[in-house]
């Protein structure tokens, strides 16, 4: 991994054991792009999924149909960028209730009963699949090519780990008069670096509210640890989520990344 653009900054501005400590927690991710002409497609917005002929198109029942997202094309991902337990192959579909049908629900993570309202499905390798209609009366989003890079990534600062790295314990960060004298440099180039969220894939989420992983655990640092970023998508051509400039965020525990029980993935949104 060629990419430094968290390590430098640790190596520039933290004591060399707080360098050390920190950089162990580093972790590389596939960062999507708009393809240009020519540049292999890993991942496309918007358009139309191509599903297997028995598997229905996701609903939150009662409500309605979702949208489709995304979909990723786990082969054509560079390797390096991701983790053991991450498929090598396949296509992971991803749907989400983006209120476009006018009914006033949205998916929480605090609250189970609407999780539902974002899935992500899991296409082996050779599956037989046919594109899907869209169902009325959603209409596909605009479709994006999206490439792939690999690029470092790091946990958010009030995160359990950063918090044991930089401190020596998980107490809660300091207020910014309080924080360490040795910290400030690093912790201004670090929120200089955390200026937009991005299309990304694995590796350490881009939060643009605070910790994802303490949304999806209900603020408990030991349960936080347990997940990890499976996606995000960030608002892009067409899309606008959460009636701004928001991005989405699929976590899931390791376990059952290796498992492929993606319908055990959790979702929240920040905007």
């Amino acid at each position: 991994m060629t990419d430094a653009h968290h390590s430098r900054p640790a190596a520039a501005h933290l004591p060399p054991a707080l360098a050390d400590a920190w950089t162990a927690l580093l972790r590389p991710c596939a960062r999507l792009r708009h393809a240009a002409d020519g540049e292999p497609v890993a991942a496309v917005l918007g358009g139309t999924p191509h599903l297997p002929a028995a598997t229905p198109w996701p609903e939150w029942p009662g409500h309605g149909p979702l949208s489709f997202v995304a979909s990723v094309d786990c082969a054509a991902l560079p390797r390096e960028s991701l983790s053991e337990e991450f498929p090598p192959d396949g296509t992971l579909l991803f749907f989400f209730w983006d209120g476009r049908l006018g009914d006033d629900v949205f998916v929480s993570a605090h609250d189970p009963e609407t999780w539902i309202g974002a899935q992500v499905l899991y296409v082996p390798r050779d599956t037989p699949t046919a594109a899907a209609d869209t169902p009325a009366p959603l209409t596909p989003y605009p479709r994006v090519d999206l490439t792939a890079g690999t690029e470092e990534s790091a946990p958010d600062l009030l995160l359990p780990q950063s918090r044991r790295a930089l401190l020596g314990d998980t107490r809660p960060w300091p207020h910014p008069r309080e924080t360490p004298p040795e910290l400030r440099p690093f912790v201004r180039a670090f929120s200089r670096l955390r200026t937009s969220a991005g299309h990304q894939i694995g590796g350490h989420a881009i939060p643009l509210q605070g910790p994802v992983e303490h949304e999806i655990s209900g603020g408990s640092d030991e349960e936080a640890e347990r997940w990890v970023p499976l996606a995000q998508f960030d608002s892009d051509l067409g899309m606008s989520w959460g009636g701004d400039e928001g991005t989405l965020y699929w976590l899931i525990r390791p376990e059952d990344l290796a498992a492929r029980r993606f319908d055990l993935a959790r979702f929240t949104g920040q905007s």
